[in-house]
């Protein structure tokens, strides 16, 4: 009688920096979710509130990370898990405006098919009528938008999104060398897994109202610096050749 395939392992990162209000409810719900989550780090980055007691308290591992940067926090949340690393990584933001019932078909095209790369799509999820009115702020629409077709034009890459919810096999992130450090991490990431050549997809997904203010797209001073350092992510790697 023929045995089905062991589960995937799999770990939840999510970056977090002030983020009490939410955080707590985000590691509950992604732990209640039917994909078996081998840990869920949350990388502390810096708060200045009881982010990282009440993520304990929730169940999640706390990584501290004092500096700054959502892509230093990835960082720091991959290091953690090196040394004994999962097959599939996921990434979440800590604010709740990602909807844990979508992290099933997230990993489903990885787990079950042969997929390297997940990206959570915002813009098709906004097309099936699961985005919350309000929750995707036009500056990070239209900064979606120019990157990803920054991107087709380049290197023929179809995304509609730079959404930061997303699955990624840890063999495939190892090969990808990441080092962005700030507002650059998920654009690098869909970059360099063209330039890698991985095999990709994305997957609607919904979209809601985030708990307290954003530290990016809700200020004019955070939109301009992701939007540049966006763009020079991109234009950064559109003269090299492939990894």
């Amino acid at each position: 009688m023929p045995t089905s395939p062991p589960a995937a392992s799999i770990a939840l990162v999510i970056p977090a920096r002030d983020e009490q209000a939410s955080v707590g409810a985000v590691v509950a719900e992604m732990q209640a979710q039917p994909v078996p989550l081998i840990v869920v780090v949350v990388v502390d980055n810096g708060s200045r509130d009881a982010t990282a007691s009440r993520a304990r308290a929730a169940g999640a591992t706390v990584v501290s990370e004092p500096r700054a940067g959502y892509g230093r926090a990835c960082l720091a949340g991959l290091a953690h898990l090196a040394p004994d690393p999962p097959q599939v990584v996921v990434f979440a933001d800590a604010d709740r405006s990602d909807d844990p019932a979508d992290l099933a078909a997230l990993v489903a095209p990885i787990t079950q098919g042969d997929n390297d790369l997940v990206i959570g799509s915002r813009r098709l999820g906004q097309l099936a009528g699961r985005v919350e009115p309000g929750a995707l702020l036009p500056q990070a629409r239209w900064g979606n938008a120019l990157a990803c077709a920054l991107m087709r034009m380049r290197w023929g890459g179809r995304f509609t999104d730079l959404g930061p919810f997303r699955a990624i096999r840890w063999d495939a992130l190892e090969r990808l060398g990441m080092a962005d450090e700030t507002f650059g991490w998920t654009v690098e990431m869909q970059v360099r897994a063209l330039r890698a050549g991985l095999g990709w997809a994305e997957v609607p997904v919904a979209y809601r109202r985030r708990v307290g203010r954003s530290k990016i797209s809700g200020t004019v001073n955070g939109t301009v610096r992701a939007g540049a350092k966006i763009l020079w992510t991109v234009g950064a790697h559109a003269l090299r050749g492939p990894l």
